[in-house]
């Protein structure tokens, strides 16, 4: 069947779904009216149903990929660039995606999402039905062709046994853990791009007592907690008129309304610093992931963006992150490709500012 015809039925599949038949009973039908037809998709027309599945109610030549559960990432440089990492290691496939596809795809990747990609707006974060977190750029701020990222995250890693078996944690290191998390410690995630914090975020979440009330707050959802008592919420950016955005900040400051046990915010990257450590402050623990080379670094990186947010001393930031934030855990991935936890250390104050206290080593 040809690139058209086979446009021309998913084109009609698309129709009968909309109109409330399923992918599977709309290629039957088309099938049998193709049979019945005597002019063009004749008598004999093969049709391949998992393509024109994939096509209708997935993300076609991406879903393949999707699909494959060692495919860690997935990215789109331009029509003949793909890209895979499995294992922690890039692969460029020997595939092409045209222009006019991609961007097919990354409108029906973004409808349900409510989120929009256009020249006001050249940037895009977005989650998918799957959880996986998606990353669009697109001209004038690439080159000439748009950028695509598809950060799939673990099924199979769910729980801090689940990553003593992978060989993320020793089970001291989860022992340590789980007792500082069920104590109600606050406990900072760190780590470089890739390092396993998400994953290692709802693994700790696991571990809360089941009366916990959870308020979680993510740029775009990607926690998939196992608890019961959970209220997730998401950023949302400004309309076309330039209203209406709802920033990481604005909602930290939204979690002390909510009467939470337990604050996990999904990245700590920018002003929302502050209002995270005034929470922690106010005697909420708290459960974050930030971007750090290592435990000491993620400490100073939070003192440095609680500053640039403005309006405090460095000796309060100081004090006040020594009082709050009770663990360190830094991950990283080897190049091996296996994540692990590196460091596990409690902040404190020092002659010369903060300094940290290796609870736990690899040793």
């Amino acid at each position: 069947m040809s690139d058209t015809d086979t446009e021309s039925v998913v084109e009609r599949v698309r129709g009968a779904v909309a109109r409330g038949a399923t992918v599977r009973d709309a290629i039957v039908t088309e099938v049998r009216s193709a049979h019945e037809r005597s002019l063009g998709m004749a008598a004999g027309l093969d049709i391949d149903e998992r393509a024109v599945s994939e096509r209708v109610d997935g993300f076609g030549a991406l879903q393949p990929l999707l699909d494959d559960p060692t495919i860690e990432e997935i990215w789109v440089n331009d029509d003949s660039a793909v890209f895979v990492a499995r294992a922690g290691v890039h692969e460029r496939l020997d595939r092409n995606i045209g222009r006019d596809e991609v961007r097919s795809l990354v409108e029906r990747m973004l409808r349900r999402t409510g989120r929009r990609i256009d020249y006001s707006q050249p940037f895009v974060d977005a989650s998918l039905p799957d959880g996986s977190r998606l990353h669009v750029v697109i001209p004038p701020i690439t080159r000439e062709s748009w950028s695509v990222n598809i950060r799939k995250f673990s099924r199979s890693l769910r729980s801090l046994d689940d990553l003593v078996s992978a060989g993320t944690l020793t089970q001291g290191s989860a022992t340590v853990l789980t007792d500082a998390v069920r104590a109600g410690l606050t406990v900072l995630v760190a780590g470089a791009t890739q390092a396993g914090k998400t994953t290692m975020l709802t693994a700790l979440c696991g571990v809360l007592p089941s009366g916990e009330r959870i308020v979680t707050v993510e740029e775009t959802f990607e926690l998939a907690l196992p608890n019961s008592d959970v209220v997730g919420m998401q950023c949302r950016g400004p309309s076309l008129e330039g209203l209406g955005e709802v920033t990481l900040r604005r909602l930290v400051r939204e979690t002390l309304r909510m009467r939470p046990t337990r604050i996990v915010v999904g990245e700590v990257r920018g002003d929302e610093a502050l209002d995270l450590l005034v929470a922690l402050n106010s005697g909420i623990p708290g459960l974050c992931t930030i971007h750090a080379n290592s435990a000491g670094d993620a400490v100073r990186k939070l003192a440095t963006l609680c500053q640039l947010a403005g309006g405090i001393s460095a000796e309060f930031v100081t004090a006040t992150i020594a009082a709050t934030v009770d663990l360190v855990v830094h991950c990283q991935m080897g190049s091996d490709g296996v994540r692990r936890v590196t460091d596990i250390a409690r902040p404190t104050v020092g002659p010369v500012g903060i300094e940290m206290e290796s609870v736990w080593s690899p040793s």
